[in-house]
């Protein structure tokens, strides 16, 4: 059975995509500075999660309405496009027979890169987003895209 879904109605698209921005910065603070291995792996995982929920209601409830209007397309699909860098990078990191240094390498990259995506989307993908759409979309959009991410975590938590 699943856990009943929180939605901040007072949330439009963007103020739901920047809470979870700050999550994810939390995480990869946390992932960058702790030292131990096996506690890096664990907090990964928490991110790997959090990236994927994130991209997938992203994708849906801000990318493709952005899309439907010419002046969007470039912009999704260079945002799409960075998700799927992030992607790549994360399947290196699970993949088991990598050494530690590669894992660590990539790790560092994939934390520059979400970094990267997260103040590229805010400084400029925002901005944009919000002269195509109009207030009353933003509003609808911030509560489809806050019930997805959530039920897309409890869906995959356990993986």
């Amino acid at each position: 059975m699943s856990k009943q879904v929180n939605v901040d109605l007072n949330q439009d698209i963007f103020a739901a995509l920047i809470a979870n921005h700050e999550v994810q910065r939390d995480m990869c603070d946390r992932l960058e500075k702790e030292t131990d291995l096996a506690k890096r792996k664990a907090i990964f995982a928490e991110l790997k999660l959090e990236l994927h929920a994130h991209a997938a209601a992203e994708e849906r409830h801000l990318y493709m309405p952005v899309m439907q209007h010419d002046e969007g397309l470039d912009l999704s699909r260079h945002a799409i496009t960075e998700h799927h860098e992030m992607d790549e990078m994360i399947e290196t990191l699970e993949d088991g027979r990598v050494s530690a240094d590669t894992w660590n390498e990539t790790c560092a990259k994939l934390i520059d890169k979400v970094r990267h995506h997260l103040k590229e989307e805010e400084n400029e993908f925002f901005g944009e987003a919000k002269k195509i759409l109009d207030d009353d979309l933003q509003q609808r959009l911030g509560a489809l895209y806050q019930v997805e991410h959530e039920e897309y975590e409890q869906a995959h938590a356990d993986e």
